[in-house]
């Protein structure tokens, strides 16, 4: 069981680094955002996704590292997480310790990625509710019945829209 908990520190340790790494380029999409920079925001969202990939695959190990270990303390339940396993390390003080200080920094770190990525959300969203705005004025003025052109002499005529749609295909 300790070659386990041992390659269970390392996939903790490596995804800790990821999650680190991951911080600084969700605070830079909080600027690229605000400066509403589409390009930069596809690049950038690219990095995260290659990230999100290698802490799924970590994830992936880590489970599986999680079952071996539920096989070898003969353990059925589904109930064993990495805070009971600390629990269960009693008798290894110097894993328990290692596992106890990755899962309060992962727990740390997943925390301020959900702070930043619910501001992220709710400026996209508030980005997304201005455009709405701005179309559906667009629009409200498009429709407006009759038309408020008047002549030099102060009296209204009927000019033709230059368009029916909103956008100019002729550019």
């Amino acid at each position: 069981m300790a070659s386990l908990i041992e390659e269970l520190i390392d996939v903790l340790e490596r995804e800790t680094e990821i999650y680190k790494e991951l911080l600084p380029i969700c605070n830079e999409k909080t600027q690229i955002i605000v400066k509403n920079d589409l390009k930069s925001l596809q690049d950038i969202t690219e990095k995260e996704q290659f990230m999100i990939d290698q802490i799924n695959s970590l994830e992936h190990k880590r489970e599986k590292i999680m079952t071996n270990i539920k096989i070898v303390i003969n353990r059925k339940d589904n109930s064993l997480n990495l805070r009971t396993l600390i629990q269960l390390l009693e008798n290894q003080p110097k894993e328990q310790k290692a596992l106890s200080v990755l899962h309060d920094n992962l727990n740390n770190i997943i925390k301020q990625l959900m702070d930043i990525n619910n501001r992220n959300k709710s400026l996209i969203q508030q980005s997304l509710e201005m455009i709405e705005f701005n179309m559906n004025f667009l629009q409200s003025i498009r429709t407006i019945p009759g038309n408020n052109t008047y002549t030099k002499d102060a009296a209204q005529y009927n000019a033709k829209a230059s368009g029916t749609g909103m956008f100019d295909a002729k550019q």
